[in-house]
């Protein structure tokens, strides 16, 4: 199971959702919005921007970040999808 990282709590904090561990298959953490269920995001298979800062170091996740906002950048501007969320929460 995922460890959510204090940095993912406060990215879900500034979007006024709740997360938590995800029980589904293969993905890393479900949103939660005033107790309702909205999404589940991340492949548990990838890093995201707070794993490669403590696998890799800030300069090399600052990269990746970067490439990673490049490539999503429309869908993850679509609000309440499960791209937003990512987009917003792991990165």
């Amino acid at each position: 199971m995922y460890k959510i990282t204090p940095y993912s709590f406060f990215q879900a904090k500034k979007l006024n959702v709740d997360i938590k561990p995800s029980y589904k298959t293969g993905k890393k953490i479900d949103v939660y919005k005033n107790g309702r269920y909205i999404t589940s995001i991340g492949d548990i298979n990838y890093l995201d921007y707070p794993t490669y800062i403590k696998k890799y170091g800030l300069r090399y996740a600052m990269n990746r970040r970067r490439l990673y906002k490049l490539r999503n950048y429309k869908t993850g501007s679509v609000k309440n999808t499960p791209a937003f969320y990512s987009y917003n929460i792991l990165w």
